[in-house]
This record gives C-alpha cells, structure tokens and sequence, in this order.
C-alpha cells in the first residue's frame, strides 16, 4: 500500500563524512548534494527532504541569518524540506567530549546551543516542519571503560545540560548509537545512558540499521553481545526483537541503511558499521524487515520522516545516479510497507 508518511529524506553528510581534501575522496559541496538528491526518481516519486550536517564545508554554524535563510531558500527552491540536523559536537569542530573536563562539556553544550539557533532560522523560515538534533558522545569508546559507570553519569550530566538548552528553544535531542562512542557502544548501555539522562520528553534515540546491525554482534562489548558469527536465522529475529523492544521506545530518529557485517572507518571517523549500499549482495539486513522493528508506534514517538544514511561511501558511488535511485527506491519500499496516511 502506498503511504504519504513518513517523509523521505536523503542525508548531506555522505558528503562530509571521512571525506579529506587532496585525496581520491574529497568532501562534495552542499550543492552537488542536492543536485543529486533532487535528480533521484523512482516511478515518479521523488525525495521530500533532507537532514544537515551543522559544519562547514556545508554549513558555517556561526553563520548570520541572512546567509542561513539563503540556504533555506536554495534547499526549499528543490521543493525540499529540511528534517534533522547534526550538531557539531565533536573536537575539532565546535564542540568536544561529553566526557571531558568542565571546559570540554561547555564547549559540547555549546555546540547544541549553536544547532538550536540555527534550526529556530530553518523553523521560522519554513523550510524545517520537523525533525531532532543529533547528538553523541563525542569521545572514543576504549576510554570509557576506565570507569564505566563514572563516565556513563558524565555524559548523562553533559546531555541534560543540552537538553535544557534544546527544550528552551522546543527541540529534542536524539543520541546516535554507534559501537565508536563511549557509553553509546552497545546496545544496553545505550539504554543505561538514555534511562540515566532521564529526559524521555527532550533526549531519545536515533536507531540506524547499519550501526545498530553492530549491536547484536557485540563489536566493541563482547559481553553484551546477542548473536555470534555464523548465527543462523532462525536466531536472528529473536536477537533483533530483543534489541529493538529495549530501544524502539527511546527512538526518535530513523535512518535506513545496509550493513554487511564489518565495520569501517575512513578520514577521521573512527571505525564503525559499516554503511553499504541498498542493494549490496554482501548485505546482512532485510532492510524492509528490519525497518518494521524500529517503526512500530513511530508516530506516536513524534517521527514524521525518516532517512538514508550511508556514510563513508566512495565519492565515485555518490556521483552515480543511479546509485540515489536505489536508496530511493529502498526508502519508498519501507515507507509502503510500515508507513501511514
């Protein structure tokens, strides 16, 4: 059956993501992005949106309102909207550790602060209807178990000091769960932080097939590991039910995507799941499946879109067409099967 919700929207930061200038990979312009985007058509229907990478080189997040409505204009010219934004929390952008020292904090805040201002721009406009912030750690998963429940109530402190923030200006926050940042790196201590946060109205969940598909496996914590290699079937569902019941009802914030089973890091993106292509034959994800789990009850969390991640592809696969044709095609699949009217 066809269905008008959710939104579908195609990610900017594949273009950003482990891309370094002067190598085979460069980083590829917002526009380029766009145009791409844009062109993706699949019996006729056509992305709705997309979600932003709050840095440069695609957004100044310091940049005047005058420049941030301009960008509002270009991506409503597409007929687009803009959904959820990516707040710069990591060091060396404007943010740092959710686990660091005071200053670090401040700085991670900080960083949310400056998201906040730039989707109430986006919001106003009228460009932007719905959509989070995203957030992580913004550390490395190896530190945190030096002290695993010291660091978990850090970053819970940091995060509810963000959250403030967004609830002040009518935002939420939603915590990406990869196995590469601290107190985020398993599926149960994702739980632990987000109960520890304790702000269910404010901080949730951002489930991604590809990185949540790590989960399972217990890449970065053995103990917590629901599957193991050469699993069969017949486990899988089960193992994915369970993972799925303890985080769907924190889960704000959708993106489909493939995995097949590695992980992969590239520039300064520490290794994670790996994101591949829609229809990768190595894929370890009936990507239509998987999505039901993870949408149950999605309108009643407040999801009017969900989007396609597929970070740290080859900039020579991004530039091919028929490469968004696919992922749209994907998206439309999921939206028919698990959306609504």
């Amino acid at each position: 059956m066809s269905h008008a919700s959710p939104k579908l929207h195609n990610a900017m930061w594949p273009g950003l993501v482990g891309k370094e200038p002067g190598t085979d990979n460069p980083p590829i312009s917002l526009d380029r992005m766009l145009e791409l985007t844009a062109s993706a058509s699949v019996n006729g229907k056509k992305f709705d949106g997309i979600d932003c990478f709050l840095f440069h080189p695609h957004t100044d997040p310091d940049a005047d309102e005058a420049a941030l409505k301009a960008m509002a204009d270009k991506v409503a010219s597409y007929g687009f909207n803009i959904g959820s934004l990516v707040a710069p929390v990591w060091p060396g952008t404007v943010g740092d550790s959710a686990m660091g020292d005071a200053e670090a904090r401040k700085k991670f805040v900080l960083a949310v602060e400056k998201a906040c201002r730039i989707a109430k721009i986006f919001n106003q406009h009228g460009v932007r209807k719905y959509g989070v912030i995203r957030i992580d750690s913004a550390t490395g998963a190896a530190g945190w178990y030096d002290n695993p429940e010291a660091n978990t109530k850090k970053i819970a402190e940091t995060f509810r000091e963000a959250a403030k923030v967004a609830a002040d200006h009518g935002e939420r926050l939603a915590a990406e769960g990869e196995i590469c940042w601290a107190g985020m790196h398993s599926w149960k201590d994702m739980v632990n932080l987000l109960e520890a946060v304790d702000m269910p109205q404010t901080v949730g969940f951002q489930a991604d097939l590809a990185h949540t598909y790590l989960y399972l496996m217990g890449y970065n914590a053995p103990e917590h590991a629901l599957l193991k290699a050469g699993y069969k079937d017949a486990e899988f569902w089960p193992a994915y039910k369970q993972m799925t019941d303890a985080l769907r009802p924190w889960t704000i914030d959708f993106h489909v995507a493939q995995n097949d089973g590695t992980v992969h890091g590239t520039g300064s993106h520490d290794k994670t799941g790996k994101h591949c292509p829609a229809d990768d034959p190595n894929g370890k994800l009936d990507i239509v499946k998987c999505a039901g789990y993870w949408l149950q009850g999605a309108q009643e969390r407040g999801i009017e879109h969900i989007c396609w991640d597929g970070c740290m592809f080859p900039n020579s696969m991004l530039e091919t067409q028929q490469t968004w044709n696919t992922i749209l095609g994907t998206m439309i699949k999921v939206r028919d099967a698990h959306g609504w009217n």
